[in-house]
């Protein structure tokens, strides 16, 4: 393992002069660890193996190497240099502009290709010759399935955040495109886990690797205050309604000290109803997930970026590798069924050495994933007890399925005359008994029906022993 403790000046890392000017340019003077430890064996043409968590500047650690590297030379159409595989669109589109940034002193060109935008523009840029191509895996093998990429002159392969590639069950689709790849290419692969199905990758594709690992694998920043809700709905159909007033009422709590904040939920349509629900109750919020356009994507994250968004409503899309500075708040409106993205969403708060909070709702059936997150951060998340009614006034929740059940609806006027009917007093036995008697007089002998067993009635028989009654 690479020693990390000595953190060098970016001057001192054989950096382009051109870059180390942007670098100045943009504020940057001091590497993170990840960064010290990645950038010199990457720039020496080694394979690098890079485990950090989220927000420790993984982005740099490759796109500084690579921009130095491809400074000289030229590409040729449809054959880029170098690749960037990404997750998801947002930290695709968040590795180009770092590349930008990095590179404006530099000749290259770059494109980006993701999802949710048009092929024809990034045939285009293929068509043109790019140094640097940064995508996601899908729309990467869309392209060269059409015929309108070759891949056998990359020369620099860097594959960001392997875990979540796992998670999005993109490790079928990278093995195939480090089979397009030369041999030769030079590999920088990042993960902020190392699971056994990473480790395989790595071990059959990277050659003689420096493994650089800082800090403790999915750590949460101590600058993050956290707390939990337990929460157990009033009823199973009421369960939404009830979670969202929870969700309100810790909002409300927090009052002045939420400057902004990302709620996180597992499911992309309670991303939509959670969000829909906020914004009928007058909260400033707005949904992110996979299944939204583009440009929508780009517009909500730009405006939450700016201040403009109070609350961005997410799936885990966002969870990772977006560079919003300032979050003060993280709610979890479910636990994440992997432990780790609990770290890598609650990261979102807390950068930079800034004070954070994390608020997390538990319900029943979510108690074994929160346990296995306190195993995982190896310390007990505070409890908190769940807020009361919400400052704003409670009306009907007009959002999802469920709530509209809570108010049970009354039934038809004839269902509920039927029942008023069948709950007035019924009339005494005996005088029904006597009606029978007397129509027919096969009602009960005496129709008395207040006497209890057999009384005064029983027939003298019965009374006799078995011996009696055979001998008469």
């Amino acid at each position: 393992m690479t020693d990390t403790n000595t953190t060098p000046k970016f001057a001192d890392l054989n950096l382009n002069p051109k870059v180390l000017k942007a670098i100045t340019e943009a504020g940057y003077e001091t590497p993170t660890p990840i960064q010290a430890g990645a950038i010199p064996p990457a720039l020496e043409g080694r394979d690098v193996l890079g485990i950090a968590q989220t927000g420790t500047g993984k982005t740099a650690s490759f796109t500084l190497p690579m921009i130095t590297m491809l400074a000289r030379g030229r590409a040729r159409a449809r054959m880029p240099r170098s690749l960037v595989l990404c997750p998801t669109r947002e930290l695709a589109a968040q590795v180009a502009e770092n590349f930008d940034v990095y590179a404006k002193n530099v000749k290259l060109t770059k494109a980006l290709l993701i999802g949710g935008v048009s092929f024809k523009e990034q045939d285009l840029l293929i068509d043109k010759g790019v140094d640097v191509l940064i995508a996601t895996p899908g729309r990467l093998l869309d392209h060269f399935e059409r015929g309108k990429l070759i891949l056998s002159d990359v020369k620099v392969m860097v594959v960001d955040e392997a875990d979540r590639m796992l998670d999005m069950g993109f490790i079928p689709d990278i093995e195939r495109i480090f089979g397009l790849t030369p041999f030769t290419r030079q590999t920088l692969f990042f993960s902020a886990t190392m699971a056994p199905e990473i480790e395989r990758i790595t071990n059959t594709f990277l050659s003689s690797p420096a493994r650089i690992e800082v800090a403790r694998q999915a750590t949460a920043s101590e600058t993050i205050e956290q707390g939990a809700v337990f929460f157990k709905a009033s009823r199973k159909d009421r369960e939404g309604s009830e979670k969202r007033r929870v969700l309100r009422g810790l909002i409300d709590l927090e009052g002045e000290k939420l400057t902004n904040g990302i709620i996180f939920c597992n499911r992309k349509v309670d991303v939509d109803i959670v969000a829909k629900s906020l914004k009928k109750y007058g909260y400033d919020a707005a949904p992110i997930h996979g299944d939204l356009d583009q440009s929508q994507r780009t517009r909500t994250l730009d405006s939450f970026r700016e201040g403009n968004l109070g609350i961005l409503v997410a799936s885990d899309v966002a969870a990772r590798g977006l560079d919003v500075p300032s979050v003060s708040h993280v709610f979890n409106y479910d636990v994440p069924g992997h432990a780790e993205d609990y770290v890598h969403r609650i990261g979102r708060t807390g950068r930079a050495g800034r004070e954070g909070k994390a608020l997390t709702i538990v319900v029943p059936r979510d108690e074994k994933n929160f346990d296995d997150v306190e195993a995982l951060i190896q310390k007990q998340i505070p409890r908190i007890e769940a807020p009361g009614k919400p400052a704003r006034p409670e009306k009907k929740d007009p959002v999802a399925p469920e709530a509209a059940e809570e108010t049970p609806k009354p039934r038809n006027t004839r269902s509920r005359n039927r029942r008023s009917e069948e709950d007035k007093p019924k009339p005494r036995q005996e005088n029904r008994q006597d009606n029978r008697q007397d129509k027919g007089g096969r009602g009960r002998r005496g129709g008395d029906n207040n006497v209890v067993g057999m009384g005064d009635h029983m027939p003298e028989f019965i009374a006799l022993s078995f011996e009696e009654r055979r001998a008469s």
